[in-house]
């Protein structure tokens, strides 16, 4: 992890995902938030805007700043939606780590693979987070995508998390 003071770090996944959700999340435990939002009950911290609100999905990129330890971490939410790709594209320039979620119910999309590629392009650290699944079924569903895409190359250790 980089020793920087200031952090920018982003959270990027397909529509409904739950990027918002877990923003909010790391929101809430740092103590930046009171009152744990949710898209659902239209109440989320980082849906600022009626439009969001509404439909239940992130529109524009929003920022939080929140502590851990003694770094301050600039959180971005971005959206989702493959029509509002451009608003994330632009939160990629700034960012020292993103947070890929993928939802375990759904799988990898093909939002998924382009997200990844443009981490990969822009050299983005990148930690994944598995949300609403168990790894193990997960790893079932997406064996393919981990292999040839995150460049897995010891089978027989894949094989044994198995």
């Amino acid at each position: 992890m980089s020793d920087k003071a200031n952090i920018a770090a982003a959270v990027l996944a397909h529509v409904d995902a739950g990027k918002t959700t877990l923003s909010e999340g790391m929101l809430y435990l740092s103590g930046t938030v009171r009152k744990l939002g949710r898209v659902d009950h239209k109440d989320a911290f980082l849906d600022t805007y009626s439009l969001e609100r509404d439909r239940g999905i992130t529109i524009f990129s929003k920022q939080a700043i929140f502590s851990l330890g003694n770094r301050r971490i600039n959180l971005l939410d971005t959206p989702g939606h493959v029509d509002f790709s451009a608003e994330m594209e632009r939160t990629l320039q700034v960012l020292d780590y993103a947070v890929l979620v993928i939802s375990g119910a759904d799988g990898v999309q093909g939002h998924t693979e382009t997200l990844w590629k443009l981490l990969k392009l822009y050299e983005i650290p990148t930690f994944i987070f598995i949300n609403n699944d168990t790894v193990r079924t997960f790893i079932n569903r997406n064996l393919r995508f981990i292999i040839f895409k995150a460049n897995v190359a010891d089978t027989k250790l894949l094989g044994k998390i198995l």
